[in-house]
């Protein structure tokens, strides 16, 4: 949620789905039924924090970078092993698989593990502008943020062509068991880098219990399958190596 600064701000509950599904049962039998919550949640003023960044310097074009990326912050209830650890998990390893395969990328694919997502996203927006962002240009970045289950493809934020440039590839996600690459996909930290122009691409699991875990105390290691988590993995590094070396446009390889 977010606030108008126009007006004052009123205390805001999240109800789990499950929790959803209880109070309308409990309703269903008594209409006039009330609820009392008891909130002791305090706003503390901002401190500093940092963004993880590692890369894959790329040997032609190292100023071009391809991003990979997920966010370290998490609700206390559980310890945000969907929500973001997967995503972070998805984007060290990609890089892991790619170093391990010995393949040397044209272009820098940089793993960023970006900071305060879920409470104003400043880490993603103070990447985007910082100065030595300035000497660089993201032509693409792709975010896990959707859990650590399997893989089903990518939605891709962008141009028609770059859309159509980058399905070109669908085929090869295919084989591995993905179903598309289609319109529509980004993510929180790297929208501000879409309104630079790059390339915003969602990695799109089968998140169909994700809201089982969402900002909730099951939200733990254990809710986390190995397997599907490494083929989240392999996904965004085959298509991180793939723009690496041919861009996102067929114009400039």
């Amino acid at each position: 949620m977010c606030y108008d600064p126009q007006v004052s701000k009123i205390p805001a509950v999240c109800v789990s789905t499950r929790g959803a599904d209880l109070l309308s049962e409990a309703l269903g039998k008594d209409p006039s039924l009330t609820v009392n919550i008891k909130l002791d949640c305090r706003e503390f003023e901002p401190v500093i924090s940092h963004n993880v960044i590692g890369q894959i310097t790329g040997m032609e074009k190292p100023e071009e970078i391809v991003l990979i990326g997920g966010h370290l912050d998490s609700w206390f209830l559980g310890t945000g092993a969907h929500d973001d650890g997967a995503g972070c998990a998805h984007a060290v390893e990609a890089l892991r698989l790619i170093k391990e395969a010995g393949l040397k990328p044209k272009r820098t694919i940089r793993a960023v593990l970006f900071m305060d997502e879920e409470n104003g996203g400043t880490g993603g927006r103070d990447y985007a502008q910082a100065e030595s962002r300035k000497l660089e240009i993201h032509i693409a970045a792709i975010e896990s943020d959707r859990g650590g289950f399997v893989p089903l493809g990518f939605g891709i934020g962008g141009s028609p062509q770059a859309v159509k440039y980058l399905q070109q590839w669908e085929v090869l996600f295919k084989q591995l068991g993905m179903c598309w690459l289609r319109a529509g996909g980004g993510g929180v930290d790297i929208a501000p880098l879409a309104e630079q122009g790059t390339v915003t691409i969602g990695l799109v699991p089968d998140c169909q219990k994700y809201f089982d875990f969402h900002h909730c105390g099951r939200d733990v290691l254990e809710g986390v399958h190995p397997r599907e988590l490494e083929l989240g993995a392999i996904a965004m590094a085959i298509l991180a190596y793939l723009i690496a070396q041919e861009g996102v446009n067929g114009i400039s390889p």
